[in-house]
């Protein structure tokens, strides 16, 4: 089954509510009026209800079961209380002041109603930089308990191939602490999408074949993903075909549960993550949905900006069955 048909019946029914800051964007008020008809989730999306029926009305589409929700005419109550639990969550580092001029960004506006519980996670980015999205999520919504970071992982799919790759997205140079927790966050994930998660902490060089700090960090790395999650199969350091064919998993790693079946890929650092799965979408043609921000306590999305209205459509998806997880 596709990932996203398996993906919609999983939140089909379960009433899970996705705030949009980006209401005014045509891609988000098209996919917003879609998942409301498909019956998937309850789509709020913030901006001037005038504004977003007129983007709307351009793209004819059926905003019944869309909440617009203007943040300028929000009731007074409300935003005292929303005020009210920024400043508390904040804990001295901003002033009521400081609270009210950050609740005009509508990131900060969406995050707040999802750490209030009146959504059950965002999805924004696609007129934003990717900082815009995470900062807000990261000083309200925080880290889940255990968890130090924040990190990026992309759902790559062609037919019935699905993985998952990451760090794609966040951290630029990892430190071995860093690539131990982005590989159990990311078999996490897999967990949500239905991938039975074998992780490979990829390197340019396979069990010691090679020498250096470089991959030093990925085998420092491994040991620790796999002493924080020993029922979890994780291997390294692995070049990408030892952990990916079969034969030559054999020959390069022999007697690793994970070597030559790999369905996880951590890659060492952003810069090659990202060429990665640039590589596999171009050259492999593989859809690569994403990133989905892992780590938090509560989901958060961040779009690129490139995205196109099935993107986010997509994303919201995804955005949904993490809230279940």
């Amino acid at each position: 089954m596709d990932l996203f048909e398996s993906l919609a019946q999983k939140i089909t029914g379960k009433d899970q509510t996705i705030v949009f800051p980006e209401g005014t964007e045509p891609r988000i008020v098209g996919a917003a009026a879609r998942l409301a008809a498909d019956g998937l989730v309850k789509p709020i999306v913030l901006g001037a209800t005038d504004k977003v029926q007129a983007v709307a009305n351009d793209l004819n589409a059926d905003l019944t079961g869309v909440q617009v929700l203007d943040p300028a005419t929000y009731p007074a109550e409300d935003k005292q209380a929303m005020l009210d639990a920024l400043v508390e969550r904040r804990k001295g580092k901003n002033t009521p002041e400081q609270a009210a001029k950050m609740l005009e960004d509508e990131n900060y506006f969406g995050t707040m109603l999802v750490y209030m519980g009146k959504a059950d996670g965002m999805v924004s980015g696609a007129i934003h930089p990717t900082g815009d999205t995470v900062r807000p999520a990261l000083q309200i919504i925080k880290t889940k308990p255990g968890s130090h970071r924040i990190s990026g992982a992309f759902i790559m799919q062609k037919g019935e191939e699905r993985y998952v790759f990451a760090d794609c997205a966040i951290n630029i140079d990892p430190d071995a602490d860093t690539l131990a927790e982005i590989a159990t966050q990311s078999a996490a994930t897999a967990k949500v999408f239905d991938i039975d998660p074998k992780v490979a902490m990829l390197s340019f060089s396979t069990k010691g074949s090679a020498k250096g700090e470089m991959v030093t960090k990925v085998q420092e790395a491994t040991a620790k993903a796999q002493a924080a999650e020993p029922e979890l199969a994780i291997d390294g350091e692995l070049q990408f075909d030892a952990a990916f064919v079969e034969k030559v998993g054999l020959q390069k790693a022999p007697g690793s549960k994970v070597a030559g079946h790999a369905n996880v890929f951590v890659f060492p650092e952003l810069q090659s993550g990202n060429i990665g799965y640039k590589i596999a979408q171009r050259f492999g043609h593989f859809e690569a949905v994403g990133p989905v921000l892992q780590g938090l306590n509560k989901p958060v999305s961040d779009l690129s900006r490139g995205c196109s209205e099935e993107d986010v459509y997509k994303v919201a998806i995804i955005t949904a069955a993490q809230g279940l997880a």
